[in-house]
């Protein structure tokens, strides 16, 4: 279980293209700490699986061909900037929400709004999501905890403040880029029993 609070601004220095999945070599300082063989790391918001700690802080991780297929992860390439974060510790604030590194989907940049103490950014929202998506909700892009400041049929928007710019991939993120998204779980769990519920009561 990740909180969607990015740790590390890391990146791909090394991509290693399989029959069927990619070997993935991250760098970064920080996660690789404490990491050992079999950790979780999320990586743009997929949960990835340590398979090697390297000296100069970097890591490596599989990713089977569903993930790529499911996820953005398929057009990172190396050099490519990427959201970090470590499994949450049980000791740990839940600085964000309950992010389980589980991809529900893919969305794109629509627009970037910026003003003088924060930027609006616009994502496009697949259909399937749409319902477990609400204003003043959470959500998560890239790996990154977010608030939903406005909700469209197909769209939500996003409130960006400078540490957030700064820190993570969206402050770099073009018109056009493709994001990971992952919806509240609870939402799914709260759709999952209200249709049991009702076909009881049928």
């Amino acid at each position: 279980m990740f909180t969607g609070i990015v740790e590390e601004l890391g990146e791909v220095v090394g991509k290693e293209d399989l029959t069927d999945a990619a070997r993935f070599v991250i760098r970064g300082p920080l996660v690789t700490t404490d990491a050992g063989h079999g950790d979780s790391i999320a990586v743009n918001g997929v949960c990835l699986t340590v398979v090697e700690v390297l000296p100069e802080g970097s890591f490596t991780a599989d990713v089977m061909q569903e993930t790529l297929n499911r996820s953005s992860l398929a057009a990172v390439d190396v050099g490519s900037r990427v959201n970090l974060e470590r499994a949450a510790a049980v000791n740990s604030r839940l600085g964000g929400h309950i992010v389980q590194g589980h991809v529900d989907g893919t969305g794109h940049v629509v627009s970037r709004s910026p003003s003088e103490h924060w930027e609006v950014v616009r994502i496009a929202l697949p259909a399937e999501l749409s319902r477990y998506v609400v204003e003043k909700g959470s959500i998560t892009v890239d790996g990154v905890s977010l608030t939903v400041s406005g909700l469209g049929s197909d769209w939500f928007e996003v409130s960006l403040i400078p540490t957030t710019l700064g820190l993570t991939t969206l402050g770099r993120a073009t018109v056009g880029t493709p994001v990971n998204l992952e919806v509240d779980v609870i939402a799914k769990y709260v759709e999952r029993l209200m249709s049991q519920r009702d076909g009881l009561s049928s």
